[in-house]
């Protein structure tokens, strides 16, 4: 705009001012393009304006008439804006044209201060301290629109406000609190975005003793605000720091897909560096725990997106690890020096994730020689992983032309299990000679793990190896049996070195019999054997050496047949600890095969001679070890099942938890495994007694994991079809709903997810749930009655919903995508009606109910669904208990009274041709609707005026009629 100079006149001013300003605007609304060069002219205008001013007081005082008469120009002229709808673009850009202004003008301020060094108030803050006062009188207004506007504009300018006075702080501050709380979703929307930009600059001390700071009031929001899109402006506003992380990440659980997805991609991303150092969510910044986290809620969420996100991720958390001269597996390993890799299976789950997006890493790893010469558990299980995933993937190739062959591994295997037998010698030795302090032991006890770790990912690679290589094969299948005969291998290996003697086994047989022997070998109570060391050879493979580092009593000595009462303390420690670990063993072999007992014989001899006995020992560790053992024989052995079950349900009351749990699990495996013969044996009724026994276990039970066991187990039998009777169901309703087990996590999850797969698998369940509901509302409601102080229950309106839920036809997994299924699955659609007429029979039925069942009750009828085509004979019968409860028992609660009317006149409306014509006297002879007759003439009306003489009736009984001719 071409410059002028502006005479001492108010009204050329104002002229001038209110001639230039609607241009400007009027640009500024079309298009963002023009908005920098119609700020450098709102400023030249303004600029001239406050140029011209009037002296007062003779002349000691100014009035700056100039700005004055700008600011009421722009003032009248956002008004015009203010009452826009959301999602006028013109008024967006207007608000963003007036944000912007007053940045551009607190910059030029600043600019002009530095200059003059003039502390004082300036043109650009007394503009905007009025701006700032006027906006805030409307963020009470009753249009919505105005609301939005106001604050939109609030939050457009709060980062630029420069120094503002603390009354405006106080109150911008208190009002913005204020619209956190609106009820329009888009106004609170724009007023946290407001308080996110103040939450960096408050500080502690302006937060008042019992007031929530504005951080607080934040992550209050991002936790609990009902609306995703208030909840996603939190989130990408809010400062990341220290203290408001753990708030964000747990949103990586939020309800919201892309809300989820925002904490991974913007988020999180974003800040790994800020300013070209370390940020907040940097990996080496966050907590073990925090890193777990991200990986496991990220790359387990159900949304591909999510996951997509969460693994982006994880690639650039490598780069940002990886200093600038490392080679590729050091960076990875760089990373997983993060982890921790011997609790989780998180570090496996993310270095998988980046295995499959940034195929580049797997591709360009390498093991070389120095590679296996020096493992440690990052190295280890960076090439199990590799591994695993080559495997995974069939990339056959890239595996054969990274890793050794299987000889090499082998005695690199050999060679890492020796030294940690020597590790473990010198470990003993060193407590022997000296007292080591606590950090001599933490020392050692770290280096024996890793150890423990890196021949246990060796093992664990060992199982994906190619093993066509005959010479490789025996060498590691001779190797792992030895390593299995040595007392010394730690108890954390023996599952691994299974795993390994399983895959080069050649069937089940041949396994079971290597087992048989090692057992055999290690309770040999006649040969007298010696140790073997690892480093001879031995048919051109790999042997068995002298290992024991302590002189121990031979074995012909420990399991001599001497009686126990003769053998020294000693000897009896030694055979103890060669059962444990011979259990453990047979533990890990049972759990690896499939094949009948009957097909393997030599299990018959470890049966007699090691597992009964252990059964019958007094030392709880040895009992539960052979129970363990038993149950496993008794999966794959159907006589042995049917002959132990009796001992099983026997100790299963009266033992302690630590026997109850294996026993309980013993018990269902064998039901599940075995049911048929089960089920034939005695006709059933011994199956039936069992399950009765089984669901009473879960009242009397005091045990939480032993409780929760007894509802999983029960659960998985009522699904197979085992258990049909209703009363195990309702055990399991009241266990679910128990004031007792909410701190019962596992019992709770675990129904959590039985009852929807019981209910929507089946109408048959949703009948069966629909029949039992009147009844465990009573049941449940005098559990509620006997609440204890300080014990928690959902309420009846609750358990109500939840029945209801359960019972939806539309939520049957079979329904299609009309909400109704084919014949042939006989789905249920009145299932609803049926309740609502339950409900009507339990209302006309008796007085044990008071108001607030009764308001439930009615509450629930309009959550019923009620399909479009139904019965004659049961809409009817339906309409009959209605007009009987309005008439004998009629709602007196207002609140009742409107539910129930609200879903009569519904009902009538929906079936108002099925139900004209209706004539009661004909619907009486009908033979099938006897009964509800008979129950209706028992019913007592609540009015003393319409009770019948007792003594009269029985005279002559007579229904009580209630309908003139027809419906």
């Amino acid at each position: 705009m071409p410059g002028r100079t502006l005479n001492a006149d108010s009204a050329s001013v104002r002229e001038i001012v209110n001639t230039a300003i609607p241009r400007i605007l009027d640009q500024a609304q079309t298009s963002t393009a023009n908005h920098q060069k119609n700020l450098v002219a709102l400023y030249k205008v303004q600029t001239e304006a406050a140029e011209y001013t009037e002296a007062i007081r003779r002349g000691k005082e100014v009035r700056l008439v100039g700005e004055r008469i700008f600011e009421e120009a722009i003032l009248s002229m956002l008004m015009l804006v203010l009452p826009m709808k959301k999602g006028t673009l013109p008024a967006d850009r207007i608000i963003k044209f007036i944000s912007g202004y007053i940045k551009f003008v607190h910059e030029k301020g600043a600019a002009v201060d530095e200059q003059s060094d003039d502390d004082d108030d300036t043109t650009a803050s007394r503009f905007t301290a009025r701006l700032l006062k006027h906006l805030l009188k409307g963020f009470v207004a009753k249009d919505k629109s105005v609301r939005y506007r106001v604050v939109q504009t609030v939050a457009e300018m709060v980062s630029h406000l420069g120094e503002i006075d603390e009354e405006i702080y106080t109150d911008l501050r208190s009002t913005l609190l204020e619209r956190v709380n609106d009820k329009e979703t888009p106004v609170r929307v724009q007023a946290v975005i407001a308080l996110s930009k103040l939450a960096g600059s408050e500080e502690a001390t302006e937060v008042e003793d019992g007031e929530q700071s504005v951080s607080d009031v934040l992550m209050d929001i991002l936790a609990h605000d009902s609306t995703a899109e208030v909840r996603r402006a939190v989130l990408l506003n809010i400062p990341v720091t220290p203290t408001t992380l753990p708030h964000i990440l747990a949103r990586t659980r939020d309800t919201d897909t892309s809300l989820r997805k925002l904490v991974y991609a913007n988020v999180l991303v974003e800040n790994v560096t800020q300013r070209g150092s370390m940020g907040p969510t940097h990996p080496r910044s966050l907590t073990i725990a925090q890193r777990e986290l991200i990986v496991q809620n990220g790359l387990g969420d159900r949304e591909l997106g999510v996951r997509t996100a969460a693994a982006a991720l994880l690639g650039v958390w490598v780069d940002e690890t990886k200093q600038e001269d490392e080679s590729v597996e050091s960076g990875v390993i760089s990373l997983l020096h993060l982890f921790d890799l011997q609790e989780t299976t998180v570090a496996a789950e993310a270095l998988t994730s980046i295995f499959v997006t940034r195929p580049e890493i797997f591709d360009n790893l390498e093991f070389g020689d120095k590679y296996w010469t020096s493992l440690t558990p990052e190295t280890a299980f960076l090439a199990r992983v590799f591994v695993d995933h080559g495997k995974a993937t069939k990339d056959d190739a890239r595996l054969e032309a990274a890793l050794p062959v299987v000889t090499a591994l082998a005695f690199r295997l050999q060679e890492s299990y020796n030294q940690l037998l020597e590790d473990t010698r010198t470990e003993e030795e060193e407590r022997i000679v000296r007292d080591l302090s606590d950090e001599e032991k933490n020392k050692l006890e770290d280096a024996r793990v890793d150890k423990e770790f890196i021949i246990g990912e060796i093992l664990q690679m060992a199982v994906n190896l190619d093993y066509t290589d005959e010479i490789g094969r025996r060498k590691m299948f001779q190797l792992v049996r030895d390593m299995l005969s040595q007392e010394e291998l730690p108890e954390s290996l023996l599952s691994k070195c299974l795993d390994v003697l399983r895959q080069l086994s050649n069937n089940e047989r041949d396994l079971i019999r290597v087992v048989v022997e090692i057992i055999h070998d290690l309770r040999d109570f006649e040969d007298e054997e010696e140790d073997l060391d690892l480093d001879k050879d031995v048919d051109a493979e790999t042997t068995v050496g002298d290992t024991p580092a302590t002189v121990r009593p031979s074995r012909s000595q420990i399991f001599s047949n001497k009686p126990a009462k003769e053998k020294t303390p000693e000897e009896k420690a030694r055979a103890d600890e060669i059962d444990m670990r011979c259990l453990i063993l047979c533990i890990g072999m049972l759990e690896r095969v499939n094949g009948t007992l009957e097909e393997n014989s030599t299990l018959d001899g470890v049966l007699r001679d090691l597992i009964i006995p252990s059964v019958k020992r007094k030392e709880l560790p040895y009992r539960e070890k052979g129970i363990i053992c038993l149950g496993l024989c008794c999966l794959i052995a159907r006589k042995l099942a049917l002959q132990s079950m009796q001992l099983f349900l026997g100790q299963a009351a009266s033992s302690p938890e630590v026997l109850k749990l294996p026993i309980l699990q013993a018990i269902f495996d064998m039901l599940m495994v075995h049911e048929h013969d089960f089920l034939r044996s005695d006709g059933g009724d011994n199956a039936e007694k069992i399950m009765e026994y089984l669901a009473k276990l879960i009242d009397s039970e005091e045990s939480g994991k032993v409780k929760a066991l007894l509802c999983m187990g029960i659960s998985k039998l009522i699904l197979s079809g085992m258990i049909t009777d209703v009363e195990a169901l309702k055990k399991l309703i009241k266990a679910y709903l128990s004031p007792h087990t909410v701190d019962n996590q596992e019992l709770r999850q675990c129904l959590t997810f039985f009852f929807p797969v019981y209910c929507y698998s089946s109408p048959r369940n949703q009948r069966i749930m629909r029949q039992i509901f009147i009844d465990m509302y009573g049941e449940l409601k005098k559990v509620r009655n006997d609440l204890e102080e300080g014990q928690e229950m959902i309420s009846a309106a609750q358990v109500g919903t939840l029945f209801v839920d359960w019972t939806d036809p539309l939520k049957l997994s079979n329904a299609d995508s009309r909400k109704n299924t084919d014949e042939k699955n006989q789905t249920d659609e009145c299932i609803h009606l049926d309740m609502a007429r339950d409900i009507f029979k339990a209302l006309l039925e008796a007085n044990d109910y008071d108001k607030d069942d009764k308001k439930v009750f009615c509450q629930l009828l309009s959550k019923l669904h009620i399909p479009d085509t139904v019965d004659d004979d049961k809409i009817k019968e339906l309409k009959l208990l209605m007009h009987n409860l309005r008439l004998r028992r009629p709602p007196r609660d207002s609140t009742t009274k409107n539910a129930f009317t609200k879903f009569e006149t519904a009902v009538c409306k929906k079936f108002e041709k099925q139900l004209e014509g209706f004539d009661e006297e004909e619907y009486k002879k009908l033979e099938q609707l006897q009964e509800l007759f008979a129950f209706l003439d028992n019913i007592i009306p609540d009015d003393d005026d319409e009770v019948i003489d007792i003594d009269v009736k029985k005279k002559g009984r007579k229904r009580y009629s209630f309908y003139s001719s027809s419906f």
